[in-house]
Order: structure tokens, then C-alpha cells, then sequence
């Protein structure tokens, strides 16, 4: 592992052909590092699983302890079903194709409909006029100010930490991603189902296997400690004071994934459940590069030491954030937003707000990272 650089306050510009040439030789995935990672990462959750049933003989609290290293291998798991999806873990698409399926059971997350969801996430991240793809639900001042008061309380709903942190995790991955996008098509649309009907498998065989009562006692905390975790994660990656945010006639690819996506400078440990995604700016510049490569690719060109690093006490004042201030260029808090504009009459009714002006929450957070 490559030592990290000094961070520089310049900012080299690079092209797109100079950057694609920068990050060209981190594209090529290593087949043995990808079986190991796949090894070291579901021979410890498969004995995690074991232990955890044993544990129920002894103390649920004991259990509900195996069940963070658990979520936290489970989030190791979701950065190999995302590498899958992005074609970067093998030079294989069948092998990424099963993989990714088989990841995707286990993380209860549909894997075709997630690629191409996910796909739409890269290719809008940091537009304005295009949110609404596998994003985290976020509003203009402008538009909280002019929408219907039923729309502000969901949105206030939505951002709240206990809602997005402690509900989220179970209704996304156990009720939300049952159901297609009504964007969805084809084979993208149908996976969903196949992937329901996969997890009915899986939840019979492991309820025969453990009991069906011990089955949901494991389950339910894992999924839970695994979401809340990737969920914070997907959150900090877009959703930072100075996170780049453009109309589309002005939004730049280059500068959205250099400034609208984090550098999460997390410890070791944690660096190596989450699967280097803390390198998320890397990540959203190239998305064929796999995982094991992203730090490697960071500490290789000044054109990353300028990305200001957000470290995990740093990165905790992002839950008060929830609004994007277009006038200040920055994502405020509601404190901010009471300062700055009190509570101004909006320029456009309420009553006249069309719902359909306003980002749709249906589909934020539908994937991370």
C-alpha cells in the first residue's frame, strides 16, 4: 500500500484525455485479488453467522454484538456487489453477473435494477436538474420555500437523522427495493422479481437451516447495523457543506466527481470494511476502477492531493445538513436557513406548488455509493 501524499491547497487541472490516461492503469482488475477479497470477506461473515447462532444459547446481547461485525462485513459485501455492478471487480461480465447476484441476495438489494439505477446516480451526480436516481432526497431553498406544506414536513421527515439512520436501513432494503422503479425496464424491471424470489429461497433454506425465530433475530439486526452503516456512508459521499451541486447547463463531469464527491478519510479498520469507497471522488471520476486500486490511483497524481479530506469527527456535523443554498453555493442547516431567511413567503403559493416541480423522494437512497 502506497504512503498517502501531502494535500496541496493548488488545484491542477487535467483534461479528460489526461485524466483517462492518469487513471487508464488502475482500470484493469487482478483476478486473484478479487477471489481473495471474495474469500476474506465471506469465510468471516459465514463464521460471524455461526457464531452468532451459537450465541443465542448463551445471551441475545452477545449475539446482537456479532451482529455489528456482521452488518460491517455485510457493507464489505455491498462494495463487491458495487464493483460487480460497474464491471471493474472481473474482466468477466458473466463472472460479475453471478458475483454481483449472489452479493446482491445477501445485501437484499436487486442487482440488475441497481446497475442500472446506480448507472443513472454517476452520470447525474452533482446536477440539479437531474436528481431524483439513486440520490439522497435533497432540496433547494428555493424549492422548500415554494413547496406545499405536506411536502416540507416529508422532506424534513426524510433528512431527520432518526429517520434516515435507525427507519431507513429496514424499509429501504426490506420493503424498498421489492418494488421496480416505474423507470425501470426490461431486464432491469424484471430482476427485481427475480431477486424476490431468490430472497424467498434463501429466507426458507435459512429458517430451516437456524428456525425461522432465530433466523429473523440474526437477520434483522444484521440488515440493520449493515444499512445504517452504508447508508452514512452513501450520505457524507454527497452530502457535505462544500459538495459541488450545478444547473445542467453549467455542470462539469471532472469538477462534480473531484468536488461533489468526498474523500472520507476513515481508520485502517474501517478503510478496509468499507472497501477504500472513502476514496469516493477516485471512485466517481473512474468507476471501472476496482475498489483495491482506489487509494492506490489517489496517491498517484497531484491532481487528487488538492481533494480536501473529511475525516469521521469532521464528517458528523453533515447530519444538520439539509438544504442546498444556490445564493451561498454550500448545503446549509435549518438553523443556517432560519438565520439567513427566516420564514420568508415563498414566491410562488403553496397551494399552486405542482408536486411534480419537486424531486421525487421515491427513489432516494435506492443505492449507495
Amino acid at each position: 500500500m502506497t504512503s498517502a501524499p501531502e494535500m496541496t491547497s493548488a488545484k491542477p487541472q487535467a483534461t479528460i484525455s489526461e485524466w483517462k490516461e492518469i487513471v487508464a492503469q488502475f482500470q484493469i482488475p487482478s483476478v486473484p485479488r478479487s477471489i481473495w477479497q471474495i474469500v476474506n470477506t465471506f469465510v468471516p461473515l459465514i463464521l460471524t453467522w455461526y457464531a452468532m447462532y451459537r450465541s443465542l444459547a448463551v445471551s441475545y446481547w452477545l449475539t446482537l454484538g456479532l451482529a455489528v461485525l456482521a452488518g460491517l462485513l455485510l457493507v464489505r459485501v455491498f462494495i463487491i456487489f458495487h464493483d460487480c455492478g460497474h464491471g471493474s471487480f472481473f474482466k468477466s461480465k458473466a463472472a460479475s453477473n453471478v458475483v454481483g447476484f449472489i452479493c446482491g441476495m445477501l445485501t437484499f438489494t436487486p442487482y440488475l435494477h441497481w446497475r442500472w439505477q446506480h448507472s443513472v446516480h454517476h452520470q447525474t451526480s452533482g446536477d440539479l436538474d437531474r436528481r431524483g436516481d439513486g440520490d439522497i432526497w435533497t432540496m433547494t431553498v428555493k424549492e422548500y420555500q415554494e413547496a406545499a406544506p405536506k411536502w416540507r414536513f416529508l422532506y424534513r421527515l426524510v433528512r431527520n437523522p432518526f429517520v434516515l439512520l435507525l427507519i431507513g436501513p429496514l424499509f429501504l432494503f426490506l420493503i424498498h427495493q421489492r418494488f421496480p422503479s416505474p423507470r425501470a425496464k426490461g431486464k432491469d424491471r424484471a430482476s427485481v422479481m427475480w431477486m424476490n424470489f431468490a430472497l424467498l429461497l434463501m429466507i426458507v433454506g435459512l429458517s430451516w437451516l437456524f428456525g425461522f425465530k432465530n433466523y429473523v433475530m440474526m437477520q434483522l439486526p444484521v440488515t440493520m447495523f449493515a444499512g445504517m452503516a452504508g447508508i452514512w456512508m452513501f450520505y457524507v459521499q454527497h452530502q457535505y457543506e462544500d459538495v459541488y451541486w450545478e444547473h445542467r447547463e453549467n455542470w462539469d463531469y471532472t469538477t462534480a466527481a473531484l468536488e461533489g464527491s468526498s474523500f472520507y478519510k476513515l481508520p485502517k479498520i474501517f478503510q478496509w470494511f468499507t472497501g477504500n469507497i472513502g476514496f469516493h471522488h477516485v471512485h466517481h471520476l473512474s468507476s471501472r476502477i476496482p475498489n483495491y486500486y482506489l487509494e492506490r490511483c489517489h496517491n498517484s497524481h497531484p491532481m487528487f492531493y488538492s481533494v480536501k479530506p473529511l475525516t469521521f469527527l469532521s464528517s458528523l456535523k453533515c447530519i444538520n445538513l439539509r438544504l442546498w443554498d444556490e445564493a451561498q453555493r454550500k448545503l446549509i442547516s435549518w438553523r443556517e436557513y432560519k438565520q439567513r431567511y427566516g420564514e420568508k413567503a415563498p414566491a410562488k403559493k403553496a397551494a399552486e406548488m405542482d408536486p411534480a416541480d419537486l424531486p421525487a423522494p421515491n427513489e432516494a437512497g435506492r443505492g449507495m455509493s
